[in-house]
């Protein structure tokens, strides 16, 4: 598996955003349930958004969030870099090394 920051870029007002936020973070459940998105959450200010992911390629990576309900109405874009993990906490080992 490789791993990657996924960068939610906010394209459209707060208020707008939010209006969708429940939707995005249903979305994102489905992450969580398969096990590829270890967290995510808002940057600080609320510019967008990070999530830490894993998958096969790039390519499913963004394959999955073309999914987003923020994506699909076109209130985000996403910036993915991929990166290797060498230094972890012990906890995230079996989720790192899958």
């Amino acid at each position: 598996m490789k791993h990657f920051v996924c960068e939610i870029i906010y394209k459209a007002p707060l208020e707008k955003i939010e209006e969708t936020t429940a939707e995005h973070r249903n979305f994102l459940g489905q992450g969580y349930k398969k096990g590829f998105i270890l967290f995510s959450g808002p940057q600080v200010p609320r510019i967008g958004g990070i999530v830490i992911a894993k998958g096969e390629s790039m390519e499913s990576i963004s394959e999955f969030f073309s999914g987003d309900p923020y994506q699909k109405k076109g209130l985000a874009e996403y910036k993915f870099i991929e990166f290797s993990p060498k230094n972890f906490q012990d906890f995230l080992k079996s989720w790192i090394e899958e």
